[in-house]
């Protein structure tokens, strides 16, 4: 495998205004010279492979959306390098944008009045797709979604989860080296995301696509990411992939409990007796996470049942999320 996305250095620098409080302030502010300094990105470097699908993690306001926007040429970084597909996404904009697919969120880029299919004709003569090749990828299509009842219904009447299938389809339609995929799962029910997963996962496989999901959602990150790269500040926190990720919290357990009455109220006293770990609770369980390095899970367990009464307990791995969850908010030690 070749790389096909190599950063070096990159910086991305924004002048904000410091700005006044009050109407006198606003007027102030017009002619105000008061600058300062942000770095949204900050000397970052990595390489991606060909056909790799690589998830780009970080909390709001990371500097994710930024290095997206400098990869698909809608920015120039301040300073570093930067090739997509052998190109300079800012100096070669229209190569560039002939090379890669983007979905940003609920952002469609389909025609809202138009059927799909004829949203697809559009972009087929936009990126001059053969017939063949265009054929060929609705055969595909068919072969992995039912979207019969998707091409002559018009984008304004799909369900958002249609919608988001129909634009990840058209990303994908003239065979990008790239798609760009900016919270596709977002907002959808448990069965659409599982079928945009499959989707994404059979595409990357089948045409050998790069893919570069940004999300928040653990669920796309397990099932669709081989490597993650976590930003924070500007920062680049981590690169490898899930499994290396996880080796950092080898000696993490949580600890699952099940109790009667109110489990958030129940989760807030056990909180308060086991102050130095994350407690939190859903609507089954009482979910604690225990460093075995400070204490064993046996002897957490011990220490709740002498005053609670605990009517079942479970024992997992930590999770990806609860590991993302501590790098934001920890880093990697």
């Amino acid at each position: 495998m070749s790389a096909i996305i190599e950063i070096k250095n990159i910086t991305k620098e924004f002048k904000v205004l410091n700005r006044r409080e009050g109407l006198k302030g606003s007027l102030k502010d017009l002619f105000s010279r008061d600058y300062k300094i942000v770095k949204a990105v900050d000397n970052i470097s990595m390489s991606i492979e060909q056909s790799e699908i690589v998830g780009y993690l970080g909390p709001n306001g990371a500097g994710k959306s930024t290095t997206i926007k400098m990869m698909t040429g809608v920015l120039e970084p301040t300073s570093g390098e930067i090739l997509v597909g052998g190109n300079v996404p800012y100096v070669n904009r229209t190569k560039n944008a002939q090379e890669i697919g983007v979905v940003f969120g609920q952002r469609s880029q389909l025609w809202w009045a138009l059927p799909l299919v004829e949203s697809f004709k559009i972009l087929k003569d936009i990126y001059q797709i053969s017939d063949a090749d265009y054929n060929g990828m609705l055969e595909l299509y068919h072969s992995l979604v039912d979207i019969d009842q998707l091409l002559h219904k018009p984008v304004r009447q799909m369900s958002l989860g249609q919608r988001t299938l129909s634009d990840i389809l058209a990303a994908f339609l003239y065979n990008p080296k790239i798609v760009f995929l900016d919270e596709p799962t977002i907002g959808l029910d448990v069965s659409m995301k599982a079928k945009i997963r499959t989707l994404i996962h059979a595409l990357n496989k089948e045409k050998k696509t790069t893919v570069i999901l940004t999300t928040h959602d653990m669920g796309d990150v397990d099932a669709l990411c081989q490597r993650i790269v976590i930003i924070d500040k500007g920062k680049m926190l981590y690169n490898n992939d899930i499994e290396h990720l996880k080796n950092f919290f080898g000696s993490y357990r949580t600890l699952k409990i099940r109790m009667d009455g109110d489990l958030k109220l129940q989760s807030k006293t056990i909180q308060r007796k086991v102050p130095d770990f994350s407690v939190s609770a859903d609507e089954e369980w009482i979910s604690i996470l225990v460093d075995e390095e400070k204490v064993k899970v046996i002897d957490v367990l011990a220490s709740l049942q002498k005053t609670l009464d605990i009517r079942d307990m479970q024992l997992e791995e930590i999770s990806t999320e609860e590991v993302i969850k501590k790098i934001y908010e920890e880093g990697v030690k």
